[in-house]
């Protein structure tokens, strides 16, 4: 699958907060910083995001896009 966003980086899921219509999840990237990402609640359940995962962001503009391989 091809994305439009061109930066990318590994991270880990820290924390999710599920709500009825959207989410946050809270990512670590490798150098010691942290990054959040809010996404509707069907994609969060679509990917099956949990904490500890390991996931690659993609950065567009003003957007997170977690990818999980």
């Amino acid at each position: 699958m091809q994305y439009g966003a061109r930066n990318r980086m590994r991270a880990r899921v820290t924390s999710v907060k599920q709500g009825d219509i959207m989410s946050l999840v809270k990512f670590e990237v490798t150098v010691p910083v942290q990054m959040a990402s809010v996404l509707t609640t069907e994609s969060l359940e679509e990917m099956a995001l949990k904490e500890g995962d390991e996931v690659e962001l993609l950065i567009k503009a003003i957007h997170v896009l977690p990818v999980k391989p």
